[in-house]
């Protein structure tokens, strides 16, 4: 067997097909959230010439970090009909407003002591475009978060049926200074 040209049973090997090739796809939370199509210009080797090739590259809402989109037979060709396949792998741009925590997204609101001892409201600019009314009823402490539903991420098994919670953190941004009418005042009203 071993002395056969070409292998066992004299049939020729098959050439092998080349490893995959993986690229970062970097997006921005806004198209992860809405979907969208990103269009890359590849350029692969077929069987000793370049070729470019513009592949077009659909990003599901609701996507996550690591996810992976295939394009079989788009990488090298080693020889006819023996192409490799390329491999896009999501990857989530920073935000500066939002962090994602698996469908949810989360910020952080910074409220004068003042405001975080009574009731007050505030406006978020969603990634969609819309704004959202997030009202907080009477004291919040550093750290306490406040749940709104349903305004995170889309879930990509729902077709974006569902979504994830918007989590809002807060900071208590105290005074840096108080006169002693100021002092004695709080006292009487907190006492």
């Amino acid at each position: 067997m071993g002395g056969m040209p070409g292998g066992m049973g004299g049939m020729p090997r098959r050439p092998q097909k080349p490893k995959a090739f993986e690229h970062r796809l970097p997006c921005a939370l806004e198209d992860l959230y809405r979907g969208t199509t990103k269009r890359l210009k590849i350029t692969r080797n077929v069987r000793g010439r370049k070729m470019e090739e513009v592949l077009e590259i659909p990003i599901r809402a609701g996507f996550k970090k690591g996810t992976k989109v295939t394009f079989p037979g788009k990488g090298d060709e080693a020889a006819p009909g023996v192409a490799g396949d390329v491999v896009f792998v999501v990857d989530e741009k920073p935000h500066s407003t939002f962090k994602r925590e698996g469908n949810d997204l989360v910020m952080k609101q910074t409220v004068p002591l003042v405001r975080a001892l009574t009731e007050f409201a505030f406006n978020v600019a969603t990634l969609d475009g819309r704004t959202v009314r997030v009202d907080v009823q009477g004291p919040v402490s550093p750290g306490q978060v406040k749940v709104v539903e349903g305004e995170g991420m889309p879930v990509p098994k729902t077709q974006g049926a569902k979504r994830g919670d918007l989590k809002v953190e807060f900071a208590v941004a105290f005074p840096q200074t108080l006169s002693a009418q100021q002092k004695s005042e709080l006292k009487r009203i907190l006492s």
